[in-house]
């Protein structure tokens, strides 16, 4: 498989790993009755700061459980002009890539740098899609080619889908010098293509009209259940046979010049489906095949969505100057969101954007979720200081409703919580944080032992007892304003049963020899800590 070598890829190549971990502060809560500082313990959420960190500190909740992911990361076309800076020459980059790639960032072109900022996050995304998730990823020409081989490496060439492209543009550049640029492109990978199973396009009402029977053909719709065949049914023998008419029980033979579509056994499944159609009456001569679609099968999905179906900038830029949003020029409209969404989600699904802009994404899940009742939950993440005056407060009109008198949308109902980056997890020392919240550090080590969410339980054990996962029972003997010694004292304090036991302390006064004859796995605090 070719690959994409970079000034600085071998700084950034395994440099997730190396990003602090930071634990999520939530700062409020909103709903229909408004903002509250209160905890609505939504699903929903908005986070503000640094995206690679933010996706690191989502490890311990959501690694493998991200149904669906979409981004719209900058660009790189080097107009700096936006409120969403669209380049890597940005402060906040240069700064990143001058503590991440070092020196060797002064020689970086606009490519190079990019694709620097890209890797990590992309590899932190990866570890968060769920095995039977995908993520799509908004680009133009600019990186479109970098990113392929870059998703290539980290997703794997086997688990690419398809590059889709969107007609973004209602009408073209007039002003452009060379060509008006109308096309931008969607990556597809997912995490395992063998299990995969992106949900069929549904109809909207035009699309309808044109599958349903548009010149009101009383034998219903004009779909021919046959082929023609240039000289005689010799010629296809295998679909030439009789179907019995199930009004008449008369059986029907195609024309001697002409085969039914299917095999044999597959017309008697479409027949059991009401596919086969014999008019109202049944007395047609020959039956026809519906082209007729089950909601749940719908159309087959293609490469080439136009705005017709998906909404265009233009029209997503004028609804945010509707509402007073400026400096987005090309934002994503919610359609094109939405057709992501129903592809690649179920109902409960959980939808991720770590590129969230103007919110689109999230104003995508809660219109879907109001259209059919369902509970989709959405993560997004941005690094600007808009992220609470742009971002947070289109999920909040969204919600509650917006525009008036004919313009007036009725509200989707839901709610958020919204998030900033807290402290990092460790000290430079590689202690535990003492200002991190108790929990939060169990949260921390229990994902780290069993890669799994960690769920706070009631229990007759110890304080310092996690739970038990896979036979083995799991403590933390944590103190911040004190040594702890896993000694003969804490032993007798353990009233859980396991086949193995992992304690953490910060010292042990066991013999080895006992260690092993109960089972335990002593792990000192900090050395044994592993760091995310």
């Amino acid at each position: 498989m070719p690959t994409l070598d970079w000034i600085g890829k071998d700084k950034v190549i395994n440099h997730h790993s190396e990003v602090p971990y930071r634990v999520l502060e939530r700062e409020y809560s909103y709903d229909e009755k408004g903002e509250t500082k209160e905890n609505n313990h939504s699903e929903n959420m908005i986070i503000h700061g640094d995206n690679l960190e933010a996706l690191k500190a989502l490890l311990p909740k959501y690694e493998g459980k991200v149904k669906c992911i979409y981004i719209d990361p900058p660009y790189n076309t080097g107009n700096e002009s936006w409120v969403y800076n669209d380049n890597v020459n940005s402060p906040q980059m240069k700064k990143w890539i001058g503590e991440v790639v070092g020196k060797e960032g002064e020689d970086l072109s606009r490519h190079d740098k990019w694709i620097c900022m890209m890797y990590p996050r992309l590899r932190l995304l990866q570890k968060l899609l769920s095995d039977d998730g995908a993520i799509f990823i908004s680009i133009d020409d600019n990186e479109l080619y970098y990113l392929k081989i870059i998703c290539d490496e980290i997703f794997g060439l086997a688990n690419y889908i398809d590059t889709i492209s969107w007609f973004k543009k209602a009408s073209p550049s007039n002003d452009a010098r060379y060509f008006s640029s109308d096309i931008e492109f969607i990556l597809v990978y997912v995490k395992k293509k063998d299990i995969w199973a992106p949900h069929r396009l549904r109809l909207n009402e035009k699309q309808m009209r044109y599958y349903q029977n548009p010149d009101n053909d009383k034998r219903g719709v004009w779909n021919s259940a046959t082929y023609t065949c240039n000289k005689s049914n010799n010629e296809r023998p295998n679909l030439y046979y009789p179907i019995e008419n199930p009004f008449t029980g008369e059986l029907v033979y195609p024309k001697p010049t002409a085969v039914w579509k299917y095999s044999k056994e597959q017309t008697k499944i479409y027949q059991s489906e009401g596919r086969l159609f014999w008019g109202n009456d049944g007395k047609a001569k020959y039956p026809r095949f519906k082209k007729f679609l089950y909601e749940h099968e719908g159309v087959v999905n293609r490469t080439l969505w136009h705005y017709d179906d998906v909404g265009h900038t233009q029209g997503a830029s004028n609804e945010l100057k509707s509402w007073g949003i400026i400096g987005f020029p090309t934002p994503k409209p919610s359609r094109l969101i939405e057709r992501i969404i129903q592809i690649a989600s179920d109902k409960d699904s959980i939808i991720l954007d770590s590129f969230a802009g103007s919110g689109t994404t999230a104003h995508a899940v809660l219109n879907m979720n109001k259209a059919d009742g369902g509970n989709r939950k959405f993560i997004l993440i941005e690094m600007m200081d808009y992220a609470d005056s742009i971002t947070a407060e289109r999920a909040k009109r969204v919600i509650k409703g917006y525009g008036e008198d004919k313009k007036k949308v009725e509200g989707t109902g839901g709610n958020f919580s919204f998030y900033e980056l807290g402290e990092k997890m460790f000290l430079d020392n590689g202690t535990f944080n003492p200002d991190i919240d108790l929990e939060k550090i169990r949260e921390y080590v229990w994902y780290t032992e069993t890669r799994t969410e960690y769920m706070s339980i009631q229990s007759d054990d110890t304080k310092y007892y996690l739970s038990k996962y896979n036979d083995t029972a799991y403590y933390l003997y944590y103190e911040k304003e004190r040594v702890t010694n896993l000694d003969n004292d804490f032993l007798e304090q353990i009233k859980t049963k396991a086949d193995y036991y992992v304690i953490y302390a910060d010292l042990c006064s066991i013999s080895e020899k006992k260690l092993q004859e109960y089972n335990i796995t002593f792990k000192k605090i900090p050395r044994d800590i592993v760091k995310l």
